[in-house]
């Protein structure tokens, strides 16, 4: 089949990668004009770590990855208030555990592509219409085409999912926080290895020192705290960080200051979807554009590239409508579970009062111990899914 995948962020060149050996011809259908490199920091397992192993890409992975000792929490002083070693996720997950930046994991598997899958960048779909067996596409700059089937992988912000089930605010379960990150050279100091965090209640800021002496920085507020509409340009996110931040100790007058040297700055609403269906004929979606679970969830990638890895796998079985079918049937209850997990840890970011502050220190530091942290987080790391046998 002719099958039109919409983002080449992490879903969708995955399952361009299944599809083409599966004997059907994808093309990825890219906004930005390149591949965007980079991004905020991810932790990557679960059933995703698999789909990885079995394209082969975890000795890359763990090349560009890190391999984070310690996640520290300090107050307005730099002191040390609370933390864990991060070897733990490593000890609960058999050493299938990799953290590392987004844009890099995205990079890694589209060049498994090796060049074999067309990719329009610099391209959008503008309009989408269902007649039979055939989707037909118009685009900002290409002529129009039509294709078996459309997959809408383009994120949290689907223009697929907005085309063929409606407007996004149908489907969005906001959890009420923003996130924004942001990535400067020459920041100091550095702590090599280690996730520093500082929180105020209702926000918190973040810092992990990247290679090429880079710095992330990550920042997670309540929606109480924004006082204006969604800023877009990159000053306007500049200013709203600043009214947030303002005189909340610690370093972060000077982190702010360095913002003025990003190239970037990321910004958005902490959300999830949740949709009565994931396939409308022979549109579909995918990842993030599907049920996206949230940013503080932690494995969004792991779970686009599991979804990926099963919708191609149904796929080869024939009669694309029930392979649609097939593939919600097998990862609804995952995402449904992944998704309650992903609300009942997202005030662990940034607790809303002293009171949830304090808690919050405490309970993290139980996490040094095995069976407290197996207790406390190792349901939230399983992924009770068997993946479906794909052979040659």
């Amino acid at each position: 089949m002719r099958i039109a995948i919409s983002g080449a962020g992490i879903a969708g060149p995955t399952l361009a990668y299944w599809l083409q050996r599966a004997g059907h011809q994808p093309t990825l259908i890219e906004q930005a004009p390149a591949l965007r490199r980079g991004g905020y920091v991810i932790d990557f397992w679960g059933a995703g770590f698999t789909v990885a192993e079995r394209m082969g890409l975890l000795p890359r992975l763990r090349e560009i990855g890190y391999r984070v000792r310690e996640v520290r929490m300090v107050n307005r002083q730099g002191r040390r208030t609370a933390g864990f070693s991060a070897d733990v996720f490593s000890r609960l997950l058999d050493d299938r555990f990799i953290s590392l930046p987004r844009g890099e994991l995205a990079a890694t598997i589209h060049g498994a592509l090796q060049g074999n899958v067309e990719t329009l960048f610099g391209e959008e779909i503008r309009t989408l219409r269902q007649e039979g067996e055939r989707v037909s596409l118009t685009f900002d700059r290409s002529a129009p085409r039509d294709f078996d089937l459309v997959v809408g992988a383009d994120g949290l912000h689907s223009k697929v999912r907005s085309l063929a089930f409606g407007p996004e605010t149908g489907f969005e379960r906001f959890l009420g926080y923003r996130v924004a990150a942001a990535e400067v050279r020459g920041y100091r100091p550095r702590d090599e290895l280690v996730y520093l965090t500082y929180t105020q209640p209702g926000r918190q800021v973040a810092r992990f020192a990247l290679r090429d002496d880079r710095t992330l920085f990550l920042f997670i507020f309540t929606e109480a705290q924004v006082e204006s509409a969604h800023p877009h340009g990159r000053e306007d996110r500049l200013a709203l960080l600043r009214r947030v931040y303002e005189g909340a100790g610690w370093e972060c007058p000077a982190i702010l200051d360095a913002l003025h040297g990003a190239e970037e700055i990321y910004l958005d609403r902490v959300s999830q979807i949740v949709m009565p269906a994931w396939s409308k004929g022979r549109v579909a979606l995918l990842g993030d554009a599907a049920a996206c679970v949230s940013l503080l969830a932690g494995e969004g990638s792991s779970l686009a590239m599991t979804a990926a890895y099963t919708l191609a796998a149904e796929l080869r079985q024939g009669d694309p409508l029930a392979a649609l079918r097939r593939y919600e049937e097998r990862l609804r209850p995952l995402v449904a579970r992944k998704q309650a997990g992903a609300r009942r840890f997202a005030g662990w970011f940034a607790p809303r009062s002293t009171l949830g502050l304090w808690l919050r220190d405490r309970v993290t530091g139980l996490l040094n111990v095995g069976p407290l942290a197996r207790l406390l987080v190792g349901r939230d790391l399983e992924d009770a899914i068997e993946l479906p046998a794909w052979g040659d």
